[in-house]
Protein backbone atom coordinates (compact mmCIF):
# COMPACT_ATOMS: atom_id res chain seq x y z
CA UNK A 1 0.00 0.00 0.00
CA UNK A 2 1.48 3.43 -1.08
CA UNK A 3 1.74 6.06 1.89
CA UNK A 4 0.93 9.44 1.20
CA UNK A 5 3.20 12.20 -0.01
CA UNK A 6 3.40 15.19 1.97
CA UNK A 7 2.40 18.53 0.35
CA UNK A 8 4.00 21.09 -1.14
CA UNK A 9 3.08 24.49 -1.08
CA UNK A 10 0.00 25.93 -2.33
CA UNK A 11 -1.36 28.06 -5.68
CA UNK A 12 -2.36 31.67 -6.01
CA UNK A 13 -4.45 33.74 -3.38
CA UNK A 14 -6.66 31.41 -1.38
CA UNK A 15 -7.44 27.82 -3.74
CA UNK A 16 -5.64 24.69 -3.76
CA UNK A 17 -2.52 24.05 -5.01
CA UNK A 18 -0.33 21.62 -6.27
CA UNK A 19 1.25 19.00 -3.74
CA UNK A 20 3.89 17.23 -4.04
CA UNK A 21 5.21 17.42 -7.44
CA UNK A 22 2.90 18.95 -10.22
CA UNK A 23 1.09 16.34 -12.84
CA UNK A 24 -1.59 14.92 -13.66
CA UNK A 25 -2.73 11.65 -11.83
CA UNK A 26 -1.75 8.06 -14.10
CA UNK A 27 -3.46 7.11 -16.96
CA UNK A 28 -5.70 5.43 -15.21
CA UNK A 29 -7.94 8.69 -13.62
CA UNK A 30 -9.54 11.59 -15.57
CA UNK A 31 -6.54 13.55 -17.05
CA UNK A 32 -6.06 17.07 -15.81
CA UNK A 33 -4.38 20.13 -17.83
CA UNK A 34 -1.93 22.13 -16.20
CA UNK A 35 -2.81 25.56 -15.08
CA UNK A 36 -2.39 28.22 -17.41
CA UNK A 37 1.35 29.05 -17.39
CA UNK A 38 2.48 26.03 -16.50
CA UNK A 39 4.78 23.44 -18.35
CA UNK A 40 2.62 20.40 -19.26
CA UNK A 41 4.20 17.50 -16.58
CA UNK A 42 5.59 14.48 -17.34
CA UNK A 43 3.60 11.09 -18.12
CA UNK A 44 3.47 9.27 -15.32
CA UNK A 45 5.04 5.06 -15.97
CA UNK A 46 2.61 2.15 -16.50
CA UNK A 47 -0.17 1.34 -14.06
CA UNK A 48 0.67 -0.64 -11.13
CA UNK A 49 0.04 -4.31 -10.59
CA UNK A 50 -3.12 -5.20 -9.19
CA UNK A 51 -2.04 -5.87 -5.67
CA UNK A 52 -3.14 -2.65 -3.93
CA UNK A 53 -4.65 -0.89 -6.96
CA UNK A 54 -7.76 0.36 -5.02
CA UNK A 55 -5.16 2.07 -2.95
CA UNK A 56 -3.57 4.07 -5.89
CA UNK A 57 -6.36 5.02 -6.71
CA UNK A 58 -7.91 6.37 -3.90
CA UNK A 59 -4.32 8.46 -3.51
CA UNK A 60 -3.72 10.03 -6.51
CA UNK A 61 -7.06 11.13 -6.81
CA UNK A 62 -6.65 12.67 -3.51
CA UNK A 63 -3.77 14.46 -4.82
CA UNK A 64 -5.37 15.29 -7.74
CA UNK A 65 -8.61 16.58 -5.87
CA UNK A 66 -5.51 19.31 -4.61
CA UNK A 67 -5.14 19.99 -7.88
CA UNK A 68 -8.46 20.33 -9.51
CA UNK A 69 -9.09 24.61 -8.34
CA UNK A 70 -4.88 24.96 -8.80
CA UNK A 71 -5.36 26.73 -12.20
CA UNK A 72 -8.11 29.39 -10.83
CA UNK A 73 -5.87 32.28 -10.39
CA UNK A 74 -3.98 32.44 -13.12
CA UNK A 75 -7.16 31.46 -15.46
CA UNK A 76 -9.11 34.36 -13.23
CA UNK A 77 -6.28 36.44 -14.62
CA UNK A 78 -7.13 35.79 -17.85
CA UNK A 79 -10.59 36.05 -17.91
CA UNK A 80 -11.51 38.76 -15.59
CA UNK A 81 -9.97 42.25 -17.15
CA UNK A 82 -8.19 44.21 -14.69
CA UNK A 83 -7.99 41.51 -11.43
CA UNK A 84 -4.79 42.10 -10.90
CA UNK A 85 -4.50 46.09 -10.79
CA UNK A 86 -7.66 46.87 -9.16
CA UNK A 87 -5.89 48.39 -6.37
CA UNK A 88 -8.67 48.36 -3.61
CA UNK A 89 -8.14 48.18 -0.20
CA UNK A 90 -8.22 44.55 1.36
CA UNK A 91 -11.45 44.87 3.87
CA UNK A 92 -10.86 44.55 7.71
CA UNK A 93 -9.45 40.83 8.54
CA UNK A 94 -11.61 41.63 11.84
CA UNK A 95 -10.06 39.33 14.68
CA UNK A 96 -8.41 36.11 11.89
CA UNK A 97 -4.70 35.55 12.83
CA UNK A 98 -2.12 33.24 11.36
CA UNK A 99 -0.87 29.86 13.66
CA UNK A 100 1.79 28.30 13.06
CA UNK A 101 0.26 24.82 12.98
CA UNK A 102 -2.95 24.74 11.12
CA UNK A 103 -3.26 20.88 10.89
CA UNK A 104 -3.00 21.04 15.03
CA UNK A 105 -5.49 23.95 15.00
CA UNK A 106 -7.94 22.81 13.15
CA UNK A 107 -9.26 19.35 14.73
CA UNK A 108 -11.90 18.53 11.86
CA UNK A 109 -13.64 16.41 14.72
CA UNK A 110 -16.45 15.55 11.98
CA UNK A 111 -14.76 14.40 9.42
CA UNK A 112 -12.51 12.24 11.89
CA UNK A 113 -15.58 10.85 12.76
CA UNK A 114 -16.44 10.09 9.23
CA UNK A 115 -12.86 8.59 8.28
CA UNK A 116 -11.38 7.56 12.07
CA UNK A 117 -8.00 5.93 9.95
CA UNK A 118 -4.95 8.81 9.76
CA UNK A 119 -2.81 7.88 7.21
CA UNK A 120 0.47 9.11 7.28
CA UNK A 121 1.36 12.41 8.28
CA UNK A 122 -0.67 15.55 8.49
CA UNK A 123 1.38 17.93 6.15
CA UNK A 124 1.28 22.06 7.36
CA UNK A 125 2.97 25.02 6.53
CA UNK A 126 2.93 29.09 7.59
CA UNK A 127 4.12 31.74 6.16
CA UNK A 128 4.01 35.46 6.89
CA UNK A 129 4.50 38.75 4.56
CA UNK A 130 3.65 42.03 5.01
CA UNK A 131 1.03 41.84 2.47
CA UNK A 132 -0.28 38.01 2.87
CA UNK A 133 -0.49 35.31 5.27
CA UNK A 134 -1.21 32.11 4.54
CA UNK A 135 -1.33 28.71 6.59
CA UNK A 136 -2.04 25.32 5.06
CA UNK A 137 -3.04 21.62 5.88
CA UNK A 138 -3.15 18.49 4.26
CA UNK A 139 -4.47 14.72 5.63
CA UNK A 140 -5.60 11.52 4.09
CA UNK A 141 -8.05 9.67 6.12
CA UNK A 142 -9.48 6.33 6.16
CA UNK A 143 -12.50 4.58 7.22
CA UNK A 144 -10.44 1.96 8.83
CA UNK A 145 -7.12 0.96 9.08
CA UNK A 146 -7.29 -1.84 6.66
CA UNK A 147 -9.59 0.26 4.55
CA UNK A 148 -7.51 0.79 0.96
CA UNK A 149 -9.66 4.21 -0.60
CA UNK A 150 -8.33 7.14 0.62
CA UNK A 151 -9.96 10.52 1.63
CA UNK A 152 -7.92 13.48 1.13
CA UNK A 153 -8.82 16.86 2.78
CA UNK A 154 -6.93 20.03 1.88
CA UNK A 155 -7.44 23.35 3.58
CA UNK A 156 -5.84 27.13 3.48
CA UNK A 157 -6.50 30.68 5.00
CA UNK A 158 -5.31 33.39 3.24
CA UNK A 159 -5.13 36.97 5.32
CA UNK A 160 -5.09 39.53 3.14
CA UNK A 161 -3.89 42.74 4.28
CA UNK A 162 -2.98 44.65 1.51
CA UNK A 163 -5.37 43.70 -2.02
CA UNK A 164 -9.45 43.16 -1.53
CA UNK A 165 -9.83 39.46 -2.55
CA UNK A 166 -13.29 40.04 -4.10
CA UNK A 167 -12.71 40.32 -7.21
CA UNK A 168 -10.27 36.97 -7.54
CA UNK A 169 -12.93 35.28 -5.07
CA UNK A 170 -15.92 35.72 -7.88
CA UNK A 171 -13.16 35.16 -10.55
CA UNK A 172 -12.14 32.02 -8.83
CA UNK A 173 -16.18 30.87 -8.87
CA UNK A 174 -16.48 31.49 -12.43
CA UNK A 175 -13.68 29.54 -13.43
CA UNK A 176 -15.27 26.55 -10.96
CA UNK A 177 -18.32 26.73 -13.17
CA UNK A 178 -16.69 26.40 -16.31
CA UNK A 179 -14.98 23.22 -15.30
CA UNK A 180 -18.76 21.92 -14.74
CA UNK A 181 -18.79 22.34 -10.96
CA UNK A 182 -22.17 22.23 -9.38
CA UNK A 183 -22.34 25.65 -7.25
CA UNK A 184 -24.89 25.88 -4.34
CA UNK A 185 -25.05 28.54 -2.38
CA UNK A 186 -23.78 28.68 1.52
CA UNK A 187 -25.87 31.53 4.27
CA UNK A 188 -24.72 32.98 7.06
CA UNK A 189 -20.48 31.92 6.52
CA UNK A 190 -18.46 35.11 6.26
CA UNK A 191 -19.58 37.31 3.77
CA UNK A 192 -19.90 35.16 1.21
CA UNK A 193 -19.74 31.59 0.70
CA UNK A 194 -20.42 28.51 -1.69
CA UNK A 195 -19.49 24.85 -2.32
CA UNK A 196 -18.43 23.69 -5.49
CA UNK A 197 -19.12 19.65 -6.28
CA UNK A 198 -17.83 17.50 -9.22
CA UNK A 199 -18.55 14.06 -10.19
CA UNK A 200 -15.51 13.28 -12.66
CA UNK A 201 -15.79 9.46 -14.57
CA UNK A 202 -12.65 7.86 -15.25
CA UNK A 203 -12.01 8.45 -19.43
CA UNK A 204 -10.86 5.17 -19.46
CA UNK A 205 -12.62 3.22 -16.74
CA UNK A 206 -16.19 4.21 -16.66
CA UNK A 207 -17.30 2.61 -13.82
CA UNK A 208 -14.40 4.80 -11.36
CA UNK A 209 -15.95 8.10 -10.38
CA UNK A 210 -13.40 10.68 -8.67
CA UNK A 211 -15.57 13.21 -6.65
CA UNK A 212 -14.23 16.35 -4.82
CA UNK A 213 -16.37 18.78 -2.90
CA UNK A 214 -15.06 22.18 -1.70
CA UNK A 215 -16.24 25.24 0.58
CA UNK A 216 -15.19 28.31 -0.10
CA UNK A 217 -15.58 31.46 2.28
CA UNK A 218 -14.38 34.86 2.17
CA UNK A 219 -14.79 37.03 5.77
CA UNK A 220 -13.94 40.40 4.75
CA UNK A 221 -10.04 40.22 3.93
CA UNK A 222 -9.83 36.16 4.72
CA UNK A 223 -10.52 33.38 2.32
CA UNK A 224 -10.64 30.15 3.11
CA UNK A 225 -11.22 26.76 1.60
CA UNK A 226 -11.89 23.18 2.72
CA UNK A 227 -11.55 20.38 0.33
CA UNK A 228 -12.34 16.83 0.34
CA UNK A 229 -11.82 14.20 -2.72
CA UNK A 230 -12.65 10.77 -2.63
CA UNK A 231 -13.43 7.89 -4.99
CA UNK A 232 -15.98 4.65 -6.27
CA UNK A 233 -15.93 2.41 -8.20
CA UNK A 234 -19.82 1.47 -9.50
CA UNK A 235 -21.35 -1.98 -8.91
CA UNK A 236 -18.30 -2.80 -6.53
CA UNK A 237 -18.15 0.33 -3.83
CA UNK A 238 -21.06 2.36 -2.99
CA UNK A 239 -20.72 6.25 -3.34
CA UNK A 240 -19.86 8.51 -0.51
CA UNK A 241 -22.83 10.52 0.44
CA UNK A 242 -22.82 13.87 -1.22
CA UNK A 243 -24.73 15.55 1.84
CA UNK A 244 -23.26 13.44 5.11
CA UNK A 245 -19.47 15.38 3.35
CA UNK A 246 -21.21 18.79 2.96
CA UNK A 247 -22.71 18.63 6.38
CA UNK A 248 -18.61 17.69 7.35
CA UNK A 249 -17.52 20.48 5.00
CA UNK A 250 -19.93 23.15 7.14
CA UNK A 251 -19.70 21.78 10.59
CA UNK A 252 -15.64 21.44 10.49
CA UNK A 253 -15.30 24.76 8.74
CA UNK A 254 -17.31 26.83 11.24
CA UNK A 255 -14.93 25.33 13.74
CA UNK A 256 -11.59 25.79 11.72
CA UNK A 257 -12.57 29.67 11.75
CA UNK A 258 -13.74 29.94 15.02
CA UNK A 259 -10.03 29.02 15.95
CA UNK A 260 -8.20 31.44 13.83
CA UNK A 261 -10.11 34.12 15.13
CA UNK A 262 -13.29 34.48 13.46
CA UNK A 263 -16.73 34.68 15.21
Amino acid sequence: MSTPTDAGPGYGYGYPGPVAAYGPPPSTLPQQPPPPGLPPAPVPGPAAAPTGRGSRRGLWWGVAGALVASAVWAAAVITVPGLVSSGAKAPSLSGYHLVDDLCATARLNRFTQLYPAQSGTPYHYSTRHSALDDMYCSEYLKKSSGESEYSSLYLEAQLHKVTDPRPEFAAQRSSLQQRRYTITEVPNLGDEAYIGYLDDPSSTDRTWHYLTQVLYVRDGGLTYYLSWSGSYQAGKTNPPDQDTIRQALLMDSRDVLKSIGGT
